[in-house]
């Protein structure tokens, strides 16, 4: 597995899927502020409907649709059109992620931690779905969501330092600084074990 972080910015990404697991994938590009999705679902549950809204498509789309994407998102199909709609983005050199179908997948989705610009991720390669979500759960108790601050209060700091033209270890050596005065990342008290063991209730 070869971790990265994508820019999606310019990116066409296409979700595929009628229920809740689709619409799980649409919320997170969107948290991703993707900009240009497109949804077939035909036959959209509650959930879909009411995430989709008008953007969605009440077919599945074409081997030629599926050429205009980089990325698709398949979930919540039959077997049978997963594995055709993945063989045909693949002949078309478009990535793909079949939900809980590790062959069909060229890449996973890791367990995502959000805090502003900062982005903190576990996966385990699909092995272990609950070990990551634990690993989770683990980060997010660790780094509240006041690490948005945080973060642009680095990120400022950093601009005025190169602006006045100190090198990249000044930069790094004043950076560690700060957060050893904040006490930003000093260890905090050991969850309690009901918290770290809320696995598969997420």
């Amino acid at each position: 597995m070869l971790p990265i972080i994508l820019d999606v910015s310019s990116l066409k990404v296409a979700v595929i899927g009628n229920g809740l697991q689709a619409v799980k994938r649409l919320d997170m590009l969107r948290d991703a502020d993707v900009s240009k999705i497109d949804i077939f679902a035909p036959a959209p549950g509650e959930e879909m409907r009411e995430a989709a809204g008008d953007e969605m498509k009440l077919h599945l789309p074409t081997a030629e649709d599926i050429s205009k994407y980089a990325i698709i998102f398949i979930a919540n199909l039959e077997d049978d059109e997963a594995q055709r709609l993945a063989e045909q983005a693949r002949e078309q050199g478009v990535l793909v992620n079949v939900e809980d179908v590790k062959p069909l997948c060229d890449f996973h989705v890791p367990s995502i931690i959000r805090r502003g610009k900062l982005l903190m991720t576990a996966s385990t390669g699909g092995m272990s779905p609950a070990l990551a979500r634990r690993l989770r759960e683990f980060l997010s108790a660790r780094f509240a969501p006041v690490w948005a601050d945080r973060l642009e209060i680095i990120g400022a700091a950093r601009h005025k330092w190169r602006d006045e033209g100190l090198s990249f270890s000044e930069v790094t050596k004043n950076t560690n600084e700060l957060i050893d005065e904040e006490g930003w990342l000093e260890c905090p008290c050991p969850l309690k074990t009901e918290t770290l063991l809320q696995t598969e209730k997420s």
